[in-house]
């Protein structure tokens, strides 16, 4: 929603509430622990703040209950409730587990005992498609555990154990998936990079985790072009000679049969890799601590080189059986889809309804080849339950007319995430209007790469309205505060009423904390990046308000790229709920706020990227102006707006701002290997100059 100063006092518009939210697994978790813990709760708002209250240990004791996690050991306590939040306060002290063997069984009658794992051996659980559908293949749980041992064995005699790290540059595959369990179920960490990034981007990450191993994909497929990834994988090698314990690449044949590598250095094939382990397909499964790492993924590094950020094996099943079972009632009966590269956080979101028994669906490549129905009936074919996308992907089949529930049978489809940027008022609207079938729950989420988990996100109590994410996740206590307050080591921050923008902070500790970053100089950036701005509270950098009725959860923008000018703070996402209107003569556009070193104040600055044989004009120019000022106010409208032929984006397609807002600052900025394209960036610098750009149009006007 587009918020004026008068906004938050009106009710959106309601787009879809469950049909009987007290058959939901969340409403059947509210009655026990009303039952365990003499509660009396009957809402969602109710839950929520018992999760995060006075006795939050009770409720992430009835979530360990609920989810029940195969391990072994015993807890005194949950937590310390009275530890500092930026001690990252350790929890469930003194059990045991492995990521791979909760992916791979649950438990059965007795809960201890291996014969009693109960996931069924000839179900489906990985059905993997290629960009187009044009080739697709089922594999069992039975195939899944085997090729897991395989693979474990063959590392273990390569070398591979507890705590060694192992990249993945690969494609969102069933090898991919498989090494990722393999390395975990050994105790190792695992790091996925897409192939489609620059060698630059993963060495970045790569030379500071120091990898005993890397497996590579040897080719890949991306709307309809197939790319020989061998040059990519000499210089990745060449990349990591200085790293002290590196072994060599593996490459894996992405097209069935093995690439020749014989002019690689420090190459080896997967066949002759695996030919180590001797064919043994024996699973075992190395327990660790709660609070030990498995998982290593990267912040964006939009202006720099991406931080380590490291995910505790018991932080990571906890949470994510917590939003898969109860936020989102996932089952055995669940078929999900997440549409990911392998580089970004919903990676790992495509591989957790295993967890809970899910059939996973693994595609890879472009979801517009052949055409843009094809990924649609896809969804249909398989009978998709729980979908993920984003919202560049439902603006591509608004701006196209394509209706997803005119193209094919989604009567299965239950829940469609959307994440990764904002999603603005009007998809909502075409979701329910034209898109989907109106029993699909649209859940806008937002959470992330740092904490693995969700802030704000669906459940299935309360309705869903236009705009923002439906609701907190239970057991994090989000907070708004004042963004105005300095803030420092030290200081206190002040929490804001509902309907008041202002900085997304986490209060209290959670135990989807990570437990550190990667590197020697890993602490001092852990507490850089989350809490040196308020004392004793975890700040995200998202611009965010609570709507003071429906309670939902509305972001507005990084709080780094809050546009500021005289004193008034808003979110780009107001900006481009706005611009929305003048689709399709508008493409795209990016809303950045200019503030040089002797400027006093920041202005606006709006460029807009014109769709293709729509012209720039100044009555463009006015009739964006006006509208922002009808729609939002008059102090919304930017003081200038410009023309840009492209816009910088994340290889995963997120629009980045902040390079572009301290480049038109008049900073120089050395582009992250994360950016698609980088070089967009230098047409900005002009902008660092307004006053000259503008007397030269002034002066151009009167000839």
């Amino acid at each position: 929603m587009a918020y004026s100063e008068s906004a938050s006092e009106k009710l959106p518009r309601k787009l879809w509430e469950h049909p009987a939210p007290k058959s939901t697994r969340m409403w059947r978790f509210m009655q026990k622990s009303n039952t365990q813990y003499d509660l009396n709760m009957k809402t969602f708002d109710q839950l929520y703040d018992w999760s995060v209250g006075g006795n939050r240990t009770d409720f992430w004791q009835a979530v360990w209950d609920e989810v029940d996690i195969i391990h072994e050991g015993s807890y005194d306590k949950v937590v310390d409730v009275h530890a500092r939040m930026d001690s990252i306060p350790s929890w469930f002290e003194g059990v045991r587990m492995n990521f791979a063997e909760n992916i791979l069984y649950t438990r059965g009658k007795t809960k201890d005992h291996a014969t009693e794992w109960d996931k069924q051996d000839d179900k489906i659980a990985i059905t993997e498609v290629r960009e187009g559908a044009t080739e697709i293949k089922d594999f069992t749980w039975r195939e899944l555990r085997h090729r897991v041992g395989i693979w474990e064995n063959a590392m273990s005699a390569n070398g591979i154990k507890r705590g060694d790290r192992i990249a993945v540059i690969g494609s969102n595959s069933f090898d991919t998936l498989v090494i990722f369990l393999a390395v975990t179920a050994l105790g190792g960490l695992f790091s996925s990079s897409s192939t489609d990034m620059g060698t630059k981007g993963i060495l970045d990450r790569l030379v500071q985790i120091e990898p005993i191993w890397v497996f590579f994909d040897d080719w890949a497929v991306y709307n309809g072009k197939t790319t020989d990834l061998r040059p990519k994988i000499q210089d990745t090698s060449d990349g990591l000679k200085g790293v002290q314990n590196f072994k060599g690449i593996v490459t894996l044949p992405r097209f069935g049969i093995a690439a020749p590598i014989s002019s690689l250095s420090k190459a080896v094939t997967r066949d002759d890799y695996l030919a180590a382990g001797k064919g043994n397909s024996k699973l075992e499964f190395v327990r660790i601590p709660f609070r030990d790492p498995f998982l290593v993924v990267y912040s964006s590094g939009t202006t720099g080189v991406p931080k380590c950020i490291v995910h505790s094996v018991g932080g990571v099943l906890v949470s994510s059986l917590k939003e898969g079972k109860i936020h989102r009632g996932i089952g055995s009966d669940t078929v999900g889809l997440q549409y990911t590269t392998t580089g970004w956080i919903m990676y790992l979101s495509s591989v957790l309804g295993l967890l809970m028994g899910a059939r996973s669906v693994l595609y890879d490549g472009s979801p517009f080849q052949p055409d843009l129905t094809a990924f649609i009936k896809l969804i249909g074919d398989q009978k998709v339950t729980n979908l993920g996308i984003s919202p560049r992907y439902m603006h591509e089949l608004q701006k196209n007319n394509v209706s997803p529930r005119d193209i094919t049978d989604l009567s299965s489809l239950r829940n469609v995430t959307s994440t990764g940027m904002v999603l603005k008022d009007q998809l909502f609207e075409w979701f329910y209007d034209v898109g989907f079938p109106q029993h699909t729950q649209l859940a806008n989420i937002s959470g992330g790469t740092d904490l693995a988990g969700a802030f704000g996100m669906e459940n299935p109590i309360t309705p869903v309205y236009v705009g923002g994410c439906q609701g907190k996740s239970l057991g994090i206590a989000v907070c708004v505060y004042e963004q105005q307050i300095e803030g420092g080591i030290g200081v206190k921050g002040q929490e804001v009423e509902a309907g008041i923008p202002g900085e997304l902070v986490a209060v209290k500790s959670f135990p989807n904390m990570p437990p550190f970053f990667w590197g020697k100089d890993g602490k001092e950036k852990y507490f850089n990046s989350y809490f040196a701005r308020f004392d004793d509270v975890w700040t995200h950098g998202d611009f965010i308000m609570e709507h003071p009725v429906t309670k939902q959860i509305f972001f507005l923008g990084r709080a780094d790229g809050v546009l500021n000018p005289s004193g008034v703070r808003f979110g780009s996402a107001e900006i481009y709920n706005v611009i929305e209107a003048f689709v399709p003569s508008v493409a795209d556009s990016i809303c950045v706020g200019q503030r040089r070193p002797t400027d006093h104040d920041e202005t606006v600055l709006l460029f807009l990227l014109m769709a293709p044989g729509k012209k720039f004009s100044q009555a463009v120019v006015k009739d964006v102006k006006d509208v922002i000022g009808r729609e939002l106010s008059k102090r919304h409208v930017p003081t200038h707006v410009f023309q840009t032929f492209e816009i910088p984006t994340t290889i995963n397609l997120k629009k980045v701002e902040l390079p572009v807002k301290q480049i038109v600052s008049g900073h120089t900025v050395k582009p992250s290997s994360t950016l698609m394209n980088p070089d967009c960036l230098k047409y900005y610098y002009q902008f660092a100059n307004v006053e000259k750009l503008l007397e030269e149009e002034k002066n151009k006007s009167k000839l």
